[in-house]
């Protein structure tokens, strides 16, 4: 596709998530408490945004990549971002 035909397809879509996650940050700012490590992730993974392999990096930044097991699971549920970064 060409440059133009991206922009006519997936504008609009972009554009909407762009605002959904400004309003997320402005909800998360208002709440007052900013001290969590999904949102240090979410931060980190904001800036991964400039250079080149965009969507690689952005999922990188919300990756485990230890490779060593853990011994006990301490959640029984996904969170979307490894804590111990």
């Amino acid at each position: 596709m060409t440059t133009q035909q991206v922009l006519d397809l997936y504008f609009l879509d972009a554009r909407h998530k762009l605002v959904e996650i400004a309003s997320f940050l402005d909800r998360v700012e208002r709440a007052g408490d900013e001290d969590d490590f999904r949102l240090k992730a979410f931060h980190e993974a904001l800036t991964k945004l400039n250079g080149k392999e965009k969507a690689k990096n952005v999922l990188l930044a919300f990756s485990d990549l230890t490779v060593k097991p853990i011994a006990k699971a301490t959640t029984k549920a996904a969170c979307g971002a490894y804590p111990d970064k």
